[in-house]
C-alpha cells in the first residue's frame, strides 16, 4: 500500500533537508505508542535509525537503512527501509522528498508499506495515515507556514 502526504513549508528545500536530524525525528515521536530512539545516524545512504516502540510490557523494535539521498537543482530526498520492522509490518520504505517552489517549499511523504496479506494492509493503513499526518503541523511550525 502507498500514503502520500505533503506540507508546504517557508524554508528552502536544502535547508530543511539540513534540518532532518535526531531533533527533528524526535519532535515526530507519537503520544502512542512510546518511542525510544536507540540509534540515529543520519540521512544520508549507509546511516541507520534504530527505534524502540513500547505499549505497556511489550516492546518492539524497528530499524531502517537510509538506501539513498540525492539533491538536484528542484529537488531533494533521501530514502529509509525497513530492515528489522514490527508486526504485522514485512515491508517499509519512506521517500523522504522536498521540492523547490521558489519562495517556499514542499516536503512530500511518501511511504510504501506491506503487511503478510491484503486485508491486513488495509486495517494498518488508517494508522499509519494518521500517524504520518501529524509531522505536517510539526514541520510547519519548525520550518515556518507558507
Amino acid at each position: 500500500m502507498k500514503i502520500s502526504l505533503q506540507t508546504r513549508v517557508a524554508q528552502p528545500y536544502i535547508a530543511v533537508l539540513n534540518q532532518f536530524n535526531l531533533e527533528l525525528f524526535q519532535a515526530f515521536a507519537p503520544a502512542f505508542p512510546k518511542m525510544n530512539v536507540l540509534r540515529f545516524d543520519g540521512s544520508h545512504p549507509g546511516d541507520k535509525v534504530e527505534i524502540e516502540l513500547s505499549v505497556g510490557p511489550l516492546k518492539r523494535r524497528w530499524t531502517s537503512l537510509i538506501t539513498e539521498r540525492h539533491l538536484t537543482e528542484q529537488e531533494a530526498w533521501f530514502t529509509d527501509e525497513g530492515q528489522i520492522l514490527p508486526a504485522p509490518l514485512t515491508f517499509w520504505r519512506h521517500q523522504h522528498l522536498i521540492t523547490h517552489h521558489g519562495s517556499y517549499s514542499i516536503i512530500h511523504d511518501l511511504i510504501e508499506f506491506r503487511t503478510s496479506n491484503k486485508v491486513l494492509d488495509y486495517l494498518v493503513y488508517p494508522a499509519l495515515y494518521a500517524q504520518f499526518a501529524l509531522r505536517g503541523p510539526v514541520y510547519q511550525r519548525i520550518f515556518g507556514k507558507a
